[in-house]
């Protein structure tokens, strides 16, 4: 069995690698085919899905997993969110959103000036590459919850529903 996986950034990929550790992953750059920044749930699940299904329709693999990460509003507060989709070769997808976390009004004001949120916490942190690393959510948890752990949360769900499924 391998797994594609709809990205290169490292927390992503380590992600799948720690959820699936006896399995061959790949990363392959695909489009999300939304915002760079999606901005609700809809749009996140959809960029996580569309990471998914293009992974299978350029190369082939087993299994192909899409991770995404956007932000969206409760009340008027912004959120961050993130979403995975997991497809079989047959084109059975599985799909899990997991953490959330508001987010400070300041990074709000920049996301609506058209920003993409990793620019935003490169600066707001003080930090280079911040995506690549603890994620905003890193940041905004004072390091408990990392932006691998969060997708590796994702990404159990999505494992779990599809052994699920391979039984039932």
């Amino acid at each position: 069995m391998n797994i594609l996986i709809g990205s290169k950034n490292p927390t992503k990929v380590a992600a799948v690698k720690n959820v699936f550790p006896n399995v061959e992953v790949k990363g392959v750059n695909v489009a999300s085919l939304v915002s760079d920044q999606p901005f609700s749930d809809e749009e996140t699940r959809e960029g996580a899905i569309n990471r998914a299904k293009n992974c299978l329709s350029e190369h082939s693999g087993t299994l192909s997993i899409g991770l995404e990460g956007g932000v969206m509003y409760v009340d008027g507060q912004l959120f961050l969110c993130n979403w995975g989709a997991l497809i079989t070769a047959e084109g059975k997808i599985h799909t899990a959103s997991g953490a959330r976390i508001a987010l400070p009004s300041t990074i709000d004001r920049q996301l609506k000036q058209g920003i993409e949120l990793g620019v935003i916490m490169d600066d707001y942190a003080k930090k280079q590459e911040v995506r690549n690393n603890e994620g905003a959510i890193g940041i905004f948890t004072n390091d408990l919850v990392s932006r691998q752990l969060m997708f590796e949360h994702v990404v159990m769900l999505l494992k779990g529903q599809w052994e699920y499924s391979q039984n039932h």
